[in-house]
Parts: structure tokens; sequence; C-alpha cells
């Protein structure tokens, strides 16, 4: 099968508005390449080993989104629709130049043509994320090495939404802990909860392949008896009550979930809510403070996660 990838270029500010937007389109994947990245997670002097020096030169201001479309989509009036609405954006945010191009890309080239730059990354005080096709040698008996092919759903480990849930769970999990991960893609921060001790972790996407892929990276990280991934909306498919509710999605999306998410939380539970960006952060705090006490925000770049506990009924 192949796809219409179509690359915008943007600044780091409206990546989330455009990265919605695409969704909203029907994208069957999104990737992000925002070469700031590399500067703020690549800082020891041992890390630079990991990198690709053709990424350090590149342009840090501008932002590569880059969305992946069935070929037979009526690309053309999408398109169309996304262009103007971006030029709409232009009233509210910095979007850069917001120029739009496409190719065809096969789906196995989609799947492998990125791994190149995904390497062996610390996360936390104990965390390693491994890509499947690395070796790493376990020297240290208290690290806890999560093994991962992202395959083609979201979610390597290494960005600074998803390694500050990652540190996040770190700080809160505990034995006996439920945990509920929204938006699970490629099921890292599920992984994450279940190597940290929790006593079950329930991943919920609406994607087919994302689930896929997660089920997949839970058995290679033996968390099978232990992590449990459905396809459905959160509501639908979750009767369960959790500790702890970890959602690394979008501030667009963080905003409405805070209203339904109470309702699958056990008394004193926490919400960790990452994917938010810098200006937006009041929003989710706003929408956050119906239901919870917000207890820590954390950020990493330009992007941030919240910590809120549940208010008593």
């Amino acid at each position: 099968m192949s796809y219409t990838r179509v690359s915008i270029k943007t600044k780091t500010e409206a990546v989330e508005a455009i990265s919605n937007l695409l969704m909203e389109e029907g994208v069957v994947g999104v990737e992000i390449d925002d070469p700031k990245d590399i500067i703020r997670t690549n800082t020891s002097p041992t890390s630079w080993d990991y990198v690709d020096e053709s990424l350090i030169n590149k342009d840090l201001e501008t932002v590569t989104v880059r969305a992946y479309f069935p070929e037979d989509d009526d690309i053309k009036t999408k398109i169309d629709h996304i262009r103007a609405r971006i030029d709409e954006m232009r009233a509210y945010l910095d979007t850069g130049s917001g120029e739009i191009t496409m190719d065809t890309i096969k789906e196995e080239d989609w799947a492998h043509q990125w791994k190149k730059y995904y390497k062996v990354t610390p996360i936390g005080k104990n965390i390693i994320i491994k890509p499947s096709w690395e070796e790493y040698k376990d020297e240290d008996s208290d690290k806890i090495v999560i093994d991962l092919d992202p395959g083609m759903a979201f979610g390597t480990g290494t960005h600074e939404t998803t390694s500050m849930c990652m540190e996040l769970l770190e700080k809160h999990v505990s034995q006996e802990d439920i945990v509920l991960d929204i938006g699970t893609g490629s099921g890292v921060l599920a992984i994450t909860a279940a190597k940290l001790g929790a006593n079950k972790v329930i991943g919920v996407d609406l994607d087919k392949t994302a689930v896929r892929v997660a089920r997949e990276n839970i058995g290679h990280n033996k968390v099978v008896d232990m992590v449990d991934i459905r396809q459905g909306d959160l509501l639908d498919v979750v009767n369960e009550k959790a500790n702890i509710i970890v959602a690394n999605i979008i501030a667009d999306v963080i905003i409405p979930l805070s209203k339904e998410v109470a309702s699958v939380m056990l008394e004193d539970a926490i919400f960790i809510s990452s994917g938010i960006i810098e200006d937006r952060i009041d929003d989710v705090k706003d929408a956050l403070n119906e239901n919870f006490e917000i207890l820590e925000i954390v950020r990493d770049g330009e992007w941030a996660a919240i910590v809120a506990k549940k208010k008593g009924d």
C-alpha cells in the first residue's frame, strides 16, 4: 500500500494546532521533525554519539509536520482545506512559512526510514528506551529497559511530551496501582507503568494500527499479563477505575477529556496530561480546575505536562 505524504513547514508553537487539524482531516499518521529536539534532549557529552551529524546543522527554527493519507483519499480537497485553515491560524499563531509539499511513499518505507535517527535513550532516573533493533548492555540491574518498535504508531519515548510522562510515572506509580493510558500509541507509557510496578495497565487508542503495534511491543517487553490494550473511545471501552491516568495528546483533546476522565478515576487518583504547548497551559489549567486540584506543572523546551489530583466528591 502507498500513502500520500503531506509535509508542512511551520514553527514549534503551531505544531499542536496543525497536528490537530490534520487529525480532523483523517490522517493515518503524523510525524513531527523539530530540530530543536536534538538540542533539548541531547545534553550530556556522550549523547552526541547517538545523533546523526546531518541533523545538527539544520535550520533550528523550522519544524516540519508530515501527515500520511491513504493514496486513494481526495487529497486535493484536503490540501485546499488544510491551507485555508493554516491561513486562518496566522491571526493568532506564528505558523512560519506554512509551505505545503506532497510526495508518495510506500508503507514499508514509512515504517523503516526514520529508524536511523532513533537510538538508545536514558529517561528519568532509571528508565532506558531501547529500540528493538539496537543493542544495550544492561550493566545496571536497577535500570528499567523498555524494548520498543513504534512501527507506524506515534510514540518513540524520546519526544519531550512522552519523556515528561515517563518521568512523572516513575515518580507516582506504586505497586497495586491501576493505570490508564489514553491514546496509547506505541504503548510506551503503558509498558513504562507496568515495568514500574503497576498491578494493571489499560491502554486505549482509537487507531487500529496503534493498537496492533502496542500489543506487539507489550509482547516484546513480556508484560502481557499486566497490560490490556483496547481499541475505542475512552468511556466506551473502559469500565474500571484507575489510580493514575496518563494522556499524552494535545491541549484541544485534553480540555474536553478533563470533563470525562474523572468518572473513571478512584478517589485521590491523579491525572497526568502532556502534549501541551506553552501557550495553551492556562487553557488546560482552566479546564482541569473544574474537577481537579493541580499539583505540579513540569516543562521541557516549549512543552508542558500537568499533574492534577481528582477533587473529592
